[in-house]
C-alpha cells in the first residue's frame, strides 16, 4: 500500500533532542519527564513552524534550532553546578 516510507524521519534528529533537553532532560541521565519531553516538542514544533511561516530559510532555521539546543544543555549544566554548591 506505500503507507509508510523509510526516510519519513530523516533530519528530525536534532529536533527530537532539542525537544528532550527543552522539556527538562538532563546530560548526565536519570532526570526527565514524560511530560516535559511533550512540551519540548511543542514547543519546537511551534518555533519551526513559525520559522517556515515568516519564509525563514532552512539553514538559518537549523541554526537557530543548533542555538537553542545549546542554551538548553548549557543551563542544565549550570543548574547542575548551582545545585552542587
Amino acid at each position: 500500500m506505500n503507507g509508510a516510507q523509510p526516510s519519513a524521519g530523516n533530519m528530525f534528529e536534532l529536533d527530537a533532542i532539542a525537544a528532550c533537553f527543552i522539556g527538562g532532560a538532563s546530560t548526565t541521565g536519570g532526570i526527565g519527564r514524560l511530560s516535559g519531553a511533550l512540551i519540548g516538542g511543542l514547543i519546537m514544533a511551534v518555533m519551526s513552524n513559525g520559522m517556515q511561516l515568516m519564509g525563514t530559510s532552512t539553514s538559518t532555521q537549523q541554526i537557530v534550532k543548533g542555538a537553542v539546543l545549546l542554551l538548553a544543555v548549557a543551563f542544565d549544566v549550570w543548574n547542575k553546578q548551582r545545585a552542587s554548591a
